[in-house]
């Protein structure tokens, strides 16, 4: 019995080391999937702000948003050969009542903006030029350019062209190097998925599903945290799960929680499904 034991012990600590991986794994891609949110949230808020406001469109060469600790900053860029900040909407994260600030204030970019409006500008070139990038009419390329520490990279998400739908796939990783040049492009998933809302017929949807490629991966995917949290508000369903090769990544849009449970070899789907 006690050799019984001794040899169980390197299993149970296999598994608790897969448990502990894959839960490194969620956090990281939740921490991924929520910068990516607070990004693009910040953009929708202030391209509503600044444009209401703005007298001169004609000047407006573009935006982007990145993130600081609490705040979201929306950044307004001149339509020159050497742009010039003209707008900052600066966004309180985790706050509903607080109210946007609007800066009219011109001045150069930092340096860390001069990189994300360099990278930014980069992945517009690529995509503009590159056949690998795929074009729906359903749907539109939202730009979403990260910086943490020494990475850099550029997000593309399609954004649906109507309303009623929420839109997974057809999007995209671009990485760069410190001197804001190409390293690599990655397709995420490798369709595109359009889902029904629930909310122009205001019908409750139990669950909704897309799945995962062997190419795209077994869990649910940064950009697909960010689209979730995006149309949390726009949608009727109860929950959304993420069918991967090995996995099932349950997410709870009231509760913004995510559930990861692992696939039974030769399992029915459709009766693991009844669980979740």
């Amino acid at each position: 019995m006690r050799k019984a034991i001794i040899l169980l012990l390197p299993f149970l600590s296999l598994n608790l080391i897969a448990q502990d991986d894959l839960e490194i794994q969620k956090e990281a891609i939740l921490k991924e999937g929520i910068e990516l949110y607070k990004s693009e949230k910040a953009s929708w808020q202030g391209t509503d702000e600044f444009l209401a406001i703005y007298s001169n469109p004609n000047n407006v060469g573009g935006y982007f948003s990145y993130n600081e600790d609490e705040l979201s900053k929306c950044i307004f860029y001149s339509n020159s050969d050497a742009p010039i900040v003209i707008g900052t909407i600066t966004i309180q994260n985790n706050s509903d009542n607080f109210r946007p600030i609007t800066n009219l204030e011109e001045r150069e970019f930092t340096t860390k903006e001069k990189d994300l409006y360099s990278i930014r500008e980069s992945a517009i070139n690529i995509i503009q030029n590159d056949s690998f990038f795929k074009h729906y009419n359903i749907g539109r390329l939202n730009i979403i350019p990260l910086i943490n520490g020494t990475e850099k990279k550029v997000y593309v998400l399609t954004g649906p062209n109507e309303a009623g739908v929420v839109i997974f796939g057809n999007d995209y990783l671009l990485t760069f190097d410190q001197d804001n040049k190409l390293i690599n492009k990655k397709q995420l998933h490798q369709n595109i998925m359009p889902i029904d809302s629930g909310m122009l017929e205001s019908k409750t949807i139990v669950k909704t599903m897309h799945s995962h490629s062997d190419d795209t991966g077994s869990l649910i995917t940064a950009t697909d945290i960010c689209t979730l949290l995006l149309y949390r508000d726009y949608i009727t369903w109860e929950k959304h799960i993420v069918l991967g090769k090995d996995h099932y990544s349950i997410w709870y849009p009231k509760t913004k929680e995510l559930k990861i449970a692992p696939r039974k070899e030769g399992g029915d789907i459709t009766q693991e499904l009844k669980e979740y």
